[in-house]
């Protein structure tokens, strides 16, 4: 994506589905739909895919923010672009597996960026878009913003949000999403542990950049070394997650941005990473 590219208000179709903007180690990648409500088209899932390709070998990219341009993140599938193929002679399903089967590849591709994921949300964010968000490693939403995963509602449940949700929240909370498909505040969405914070309407991008500035500050190896091992100790049972823990800090203590940071904690200065 072209840093500098500004859609043609005259020609939404033309304009790039997903902006990209690099600042201080911070990469903005904007959901560029916004008259279409931000759909997980195949267009926007294919650009997102190749986004988060170049990010992963981008070693200049320290963070990630994903926000969305309009009043809606994201409104999940383009059902109409999935329900044009119902005339299909296997009435969709190839189509279906293979749709889904790509949003949730670049799902896990966030959680495989060695950049951690900061989602900024402002409006609604339901089904895939709210699965979205439950896979960024922090997200950060303006207090009129409103989640929801309301396929119960047509006859097709949140399935594949469901595997999102369901290592996000409660048991309990996942369910009542899922269950009732109601929309959730952003104030109970924090409750719940869906965001990590809540701020005025209009100022979750600048909190997100503010929490990514942070993050951008510490040693890109370290924190790169932390998000994998989160990951990976979370599918573990408790003795094996603590060995691999333990085997990840071990390890940690031997690379140059550990002494560093060591020593200049003891020596009282400000320490100069070098990422590895």
């Amino acid at each position: 994506m072209n840093a500098h590219t500004k859609p043609d208000p005259t020609k939404p179709d033309t304009a790039p589905a997903l902006l990209r903007e690099d600042h201080d180690g911070i990469a903005t990648l904007t959901l560029n739909r916004p008259a279409a409500r931000n759909p997980l088209s195949e267009a926007m899932l294919a650009a997102l895919r190749d986004a988060f390709v170049a990010i992963a070998a981008d070693r200049s990219v320290r963070v990630v923010v994903l926000t969305a341009a309009g009043p809606v993140f994201s409104a999940g599938h383009d059902l109409k672009e999935m329900s044009a193929r119902r005339g299909d002679g296997d009435r969709g399903r190839a189509y279906f597996t293979d749709v889904l089967g790509r949003c949730s590849a670049m799902m896990q591709q966030i959680t495989a960026l060695p950049q951690p994921a900061i989602a900024a949300v402002e409006g609604t964010a339901t089904a895939a878009g709210c699965q979205l968000v439950a896979t960024c490693d922090l997200a950060v939403a303006g207090n009129e913003a409103r989640f929801c995963t309301p396929g119960v509602h047509i006859g097709l449940f949140c399935s594949t949000p469901m595997v999102a949700l369901s290592r996000n929240l409660s048991a309990k909370h996942a369910m009542e999403m899922l269950l009732l498909g109601e929309m959730v505040p952003a104030q109970e969405a924090m409750r719940m542990g869906l965001v990590n914070r809540v701020v005025p309407a209009g100022e979750a991008l600048a909190e997100a950049h503010r929490l990514a500035a942070v993050i951008a500050s510490k040693s890109p190896a370290t924190v790169k070394t932390g998000k994998r091992a989160f990951y990976e100790q979370r599918e573990m049972g408790l003795a094996a997650a603590y060995d691999h823990a333990s085997a990840v800090m071990a390890e940690n203590m031997l690379a140059r941005d550990a002494e560093e940071g060591i020593g200049a904690f003891m020596e009282k200065r400000q320490p100069v990473w070098r990422d590895s």
